[in-house]
């Protein structure tokens, strides 16, 4: 796939280290651009998917001081597709340890799909630490955004061919519930079993998350490491209705937030986290930018995509 133009140059971090969190779990993060720069910190997707070089490079760097954050279990964070004490909550204080470790007072909040949930939550607990959001393919991880996905009837009527491998290892007596028989697998004692549902689990997410299917990015989903990260921690949360008390937790508290500066980027033909979502937002928080791409799907890489959250953190270098 071509890369966009829009991209900053590629560019090196100056610092990077690990932060202790809790008795269990250390995080890694890792600073680039600006020292002296204004803050903007990088939530990944997944959850699990943790960050990469490529994710530095929306923010200018003679402006932003950009932190990267590998979430619990995910990346270079170990230990490794760890479950325990993984919650939602939990990565919203670590994001605050981070930030008072780093010594920031407030800082710009950029997040897609998984990270635009944990963004948003994130803005609802702390708002006086954020300045601006920056958020694309919007999940609040209801309940019908996971049936939509993850369940027959939904997306998998737009990628039949991709669908049937990701039922493939569940027996045809457990299919009424995905989540729960893969959360069963990709936690259970079975090694070899856990690694061919990691594999399932991911492949499905990576061959539905462009437009146009990218054979890079389906081939991701065959790294073991990587896929048992990403499978594991994000069939626990969604098996755990994202350790929510309501399914709309994210809409019912959007009061607390709307105050901030915010722009929401969504793909028209977003299968992974479906439009109806991003729209359900922007009609209660129509103060927010809100801008559909007409030609992208879930993907922060894709051309237009990519474009318009580089603009956003363009437009938020002043603040």
């Amino acid at each position: 796939m071509p890369e966009s133009p829009a991209l900053y140059p590629k560019l090196e971090s100056y610092d990077q280290g690990f932060l202790k969190v809790s008795s269990i779990h250390t995080v890694y993060y890792e600073q680039s651009g600006n020292p002296s720069g204004k803050p903007v910190i990088y939530l990944h997707g997944g959850p699990g998917g943790g960050v990469s070089s490529h994710d530095r490079r929306y923010f200018d760097p003679s402006v932003y001081r950009i932190i990267l954050l590998d979430q619990r279990g995910a990346g270079k964070s170990t230990p490794t597709a760890s479950l325990e004490d993984n919650t939602t909550w939990a990565l919203v204080e670590d994001i605050e340890k981070l930030r008072e470790h780093l010594q920031i007072e407030k800082w710009v909040v950029f997040g897609g799909s998984w990270g635009s949930t944990l963004s948003l939550v994130y803005a609802q607990e702390h708002p006086s630490r954020v300045k601006a959001l920056i958020l694309r393919g919007i999940f609040m991880l209801r309940q019908s955004e996971l049936r939509w996905f993850y369940e027959q009837g939904g997306a998998s009527n737009i990628f039949p061919d991709a669908w049937d491998k990701y039922v493939e290892p569940i027996p045809e007596n457990e299919r009424d519930n995905f989540i729960a028989a893969y959360h069963k697998r990709l936690t259970g004692s079975d090694e070899e079993e856990r690694i061919r549902c990691a594999k399932a689990w991911s492949t499905w997410e990576c061959s539905t998350s462009k437009l146009y299917v990218d054979p890079v990015e389906v081939a991701k989903a065959s790294e073991d490491i990587w896929a048992l990260a990403f499978a594991r921690i994000e069939c626990h949360y969604f098996f755990n209705k994202g350790f929510f008390k309501t399914d709309a937790h994210i809409l019912e508290n959007v009061d607390k937030i709307r105050h901030i500066p915010a722009t929401i980027v969504q793909g028209r033909y977003d299968v992974v986290c479906p439009a109806t979502s991003a729209w359900d937002l922007h009609k209660v928080w129509p103060e927010a930018q809100f801008e559909f791409m007409a030609d992208a799907g879930h993907s922060a890489k894709e051309l237009a995509t990519t474009a318009r959250l580089v603009q956003a953190a363009d437009e938020y270098k002043s603040l």
